[in-house]
C-alpha cells in the first residue's frame, strides 16, 4: 500500500525548476541532504530525536559530530561541526544562510585522508582575484572583488589564539554592516580542511537554485536553467556511491594488519673496523 502524496521541500529537486545562481556565497542555503546524506553514506550515524527539529550526526569512531538545528533567525549558527582528539579537539560553525556547496567542500573533506601537503589557503583566494593584507600581529585578511565576501584570521592580542571568520555582510548605507551569513573556524582545525573550505569561497562555480528561492534575489543572478531533476539526482547518487567506496576504503586500510621486518643487522662495535 503506497502512502499519499505529502507536499514538502523534501519532494525536491524533481518538483523544482533551477536556475544556475552566482554569485555561489549569495545563493543561500541549499538542500542540506547535500551534507547529511553523504555523511551517512559515508558510515555516519543518525543521532538525532525523531521529535525535535534538528539533525545530529556522529562519525564511526565518535571522533567527529555533526549538529544543524535550525534557528528563528537564518543569520545564526544553525550548523555545528566537532573534531578532533582529546589532545587537540576543535569546533566550528556556520550560519543558516551558508550555502550547503561550500560547507560540504568541509564536510568532504573530512571523509578523505589528509594531504601530504596542504595547498596555501590565502593563495587560493589572490588566484580568485581577492585582495589581501597582512598587518603587524600576524592577522590577515582575504577580501572578494565584489567587497560582500570576505575571510580573516585574527586575534585578539599577538601571541594569542587565532581564529577564523569567514563573512557575507553588505553596508547599510548608515556606517553599519548587515550580515547575510558567517561562519567561524578554529585555528585547531587540520589547516587542509580550513584550505578546502577557502577553495570553495574561491570558486565561480554556479549552483542550483529555484528561481527567486535565495534570500536576497537582487545579489544573484538566475539567467540560465542548469541541471534540472534527474540530472541532479544521478550526481547525488554518483557523490553517496563515492562516499561508500571511500569508507569502505578505509575500513579496509585499518583492518589490515602492519608487518614489520625485522630489524636490519648491525655490526657488533668489536668488528668495526677503523680506516
Amino acid at each position: 500500500m503506497t502512502h499519499p502524496y505529502f507536499p514538502t521541500r523534501a519532494n525536491e529537486p524533481q518538483n523544482t525548476i533551477w536556475f544556475e545562481t552566482r554569485p555561489r556565497h549569495l545563493a543561500g542555503r541549499g538542500d542540506p541532504r547535500r551534507i547529511t546524506q553523504t555523511l551517512r553514506a559515508a558510515g555516519w550515524k543518525n543521532h538525532s530525536d525523531p521529535d525535535y527539529p534538528h539533525v545530529l550526526l556522529a562519525s564511526p569512531d565518535y571522533q567527529h559530530t555533526l549538529v544543524l538545528e535550525p534557528g528563528p533567525e537564518p543569520y545564526a549558527a544553525w550548523w555545528r561541526i566537532r573534531g578532533g582528539s582529546e589532545e587537540r579537539r576543535w569546533y566550528t560553525e556556520f550560519g543558516g544562510n551558508t550555502p550547503v556547496e561550500i560547507l560540504a567542500s568541509l564536510t568532504d573533506a573530512l571523509l578523505q585522508p589528509a594531504p601530504e601537503t596542504t595547498p596555501d589557503i590565502w593563495l587560493a583566494l589572490t588566484s580568485a582575484g581577492w585582495t589581501y593584507e597582512r598587518d603587524e600581529n600576524g592577522n590577515q585578511r582575504a577580501a572578494h572583488p565584489d567587497g560582500i565576501l570576505s575571510l580573516r584570521r585574527w586575534t585578539v592580542s599577538p601571541a594569542e589564539r587565532f581564529f577564523w571568520t569567514a563573512e557575507a555582510t553588505l553596508a547599510t548605507g548608515l556606517g553599519g554592516l548587515n550580515r547575510l551569513w558567517r561562519a567561524s573556524l578554529d585555528d585547531n582545525m587540520p589547516q587542509h580542511l580550513i584550505a578546502a573550505f577557502a577553495a570553495a569561497l574561491a570558486s565561480d562555480e554556479p549552483v542550483q537554485r529555484g528561481r527567486y528561492d535565495v534570500p536576497h534575489s537582487h545579489l544573484v543572478t538566475q539567467h540560465q536553467r542548469g541541471p534540472q531533476g534527474e540530472q541532479l539526482a544521478a550526481a547525488h547518487e554518483a557523490r553517496l556511491k563515492a562516499a561508500r567506496a571511500a569508507a569502505r576504503k578505509v575500513r579496509r586500510s585499518a583492518a589490515l594488519p602492519t608487518h614489520s621486518g625485522p630489524a636490519p643487522a648491525t655490526a657488533s662495535p668489536a668488528t668495526v673496523r677503523g680506516r
